[in-house]
């Protein structure tokens, strides 16, 4: 028999290819460039210089062309104006001829800052100056800080009289106005930010509508309730509750954005070591914030120091030396200042220049001595109050080793 065998008989397998990935080599880079420099801000270069005085240049011309020939405008106030608004929009145009748009607006944010900067620090100075330029012959005499009123008057050369007993009635008023202010608007700002209460809502709600409260509502009703209803007569005391009533919402507000500053972590860590709510408070919280608390105060003193409408309402005017607060009445610096003023005589004037000066020399005395006292950051101690952390240190030292003995025997 003959096998006959064929391609057809014999089994064919098929074979699938496996596909192998390729590996993808990154392109090359082309010509490498120097990293872009990191623009600088706040500083000023020669360049932005060059481009203030071109543009300063400029502005000022093309001011002179407008008040002077194309257009009937006039006025030093428009001329000042134009002429800043012009400078900024050619400063502007120069520099984004040269700069990025990031770096022209940043540039133009700068000179609109510094200028605002300006204004405001010559605003201050020329009142300063003006002030001290007009009242600087009576500032020259001893005699206006060592006598009153009451031996001058509206002749008399500035060589008599002084203003001796408003600063000691200023003194007066606002040491008792601290003395009501500092503990009511400490507590009422402590329960604001540490009581859970429903009422808290409605006490913050007032004291923010108290802020806008003008002075001479508060004279009113000190004069309505203390001396009319009461039967008080007008004194410094009247005067210093009116005061009170404008310092207080102004140091609860300041007090209580300070204490929300204090970290939390502060509060957990004396919960946790059993400190109850009053002594984390009195020895975490307030101690943390004394600084902002000081400039709270700060704040308050420099609204209620400056206050006349309600001086005047309820202490009244006197021209001679009083230190008794509870009768007769009293006047301050900022009233003796309103009074002098109004007078048509020089003289008169002149003191009440030389009295303006000397209420912010002594409001800067004030500032120095709150800071002074105040300021220092939490943590930092004095010499003092180191020495006697350190005694506390050894003794709760000691203490713990003596009763870990006692446990050992």
């Amino acid at each position: 028999m003959t096998i006959t065998i064929t391609e057809a008989s014999i089994p064919t397998t098929t074979t699938t290819a496996t596909t192998i990935p390729t590996t993808i080599l990154p392109k090359r880079p082309g010509v490498l460039t120097a990293p872009q420099q990191p623009r600088t801000t706040g500083r000023m270069s020669v360049n932005d210089v060059m481009l203030m005085i071109g543009a300063g240049v400029s502005a000022l011309s093309t001011t002179l062309l407008l008040f002077g020939r194309f257009t009937p405008l006039s006025g030093r106030l428009g001329f000042v104006v134009v002429t800043f608004l012009v400078f900024l929009a050619t400063y502007a145009v120069l520099a984004s001829l040269t700069e990025t748009r990031p770096v022209v607006i940043d540039k133009v944010m700068n000179v609109l800052l510094t200028s605002a900067t300006v204004v405001a620090v010559s605003a201050l100075a020329s009142v300063i100056i003006y002030t001290l330029w007009r009242g600087r012959e009576a500032l020259a005499n001893s005699n206006f800080y060592l006598e009153d009123m009451s031996v001058a008057g509206p002749l008399d050369p500035l060589e008599i009289g002084g203003i001796t007993h408003a600063i000691a009635g200023t003194l007066i008023m606002t040491s008792i106005s601290l003395v009501i202010t500092v503990p009511l608007a400490l507590a009422c700002a402590v329960f604001l930010n540490e009581s859970r209460s429903r009422a808290s809502g409605l006490v913050r709600t007032v004291v923010t509508a108290m802020t806008a409260l003008p002075s001479i509502l508060a004279g009113l009703f000190i004069f309505a309730t203390w001396i009319l209803i009461l039967g008080f007569e007008r004194s410094g005391l009247a005067a210093s509750i009116a005061i009170s009533i404008m310092m207080l919402p102004i140091i609860i507000r300041a007090a209580d954005v300070v204490l929300r500053l204090v970290p939390g972590s502060l509060r957990e860590a004396s919960a946790a070591l059993g400190a109850p709510l009053w002594r984390t408070v009195w020895h975490v919280v307030l101690p943390t914030a004394r600084s902002g608390l000081t400039t709270a105060v700060i704040l308050g003193v420099a609204r209620g120091v400056g206050e006349t409408a309600p001086v005047l309402l309820t202490a009244g005017f006197t021209s001679s030396m009083n230190v008794d607060p509870s009768k007769n009445p009293m006047v301050s610096l900022p009233l003796a200042a309103f009074v002098l003023v109004r007078s048509p005589q020089p003289t008169q004037i002149a003191r009440g220049f030389a009295t303006a000066a000397v209420l912010m020399i002594l409001v800067l005395i004030l500032f120095t001595i709150a800071r002074v006292l105040g300021g220092r950051p939490p943590g930092h101690l004095s010499k003092r109050q180191a020495r006697r952390a350190e005694a506390r240190s050894a003794r709760d030292v000691e203490r713990t080793t003596t009763r870990h003995c006692e446990v050992a025997r």
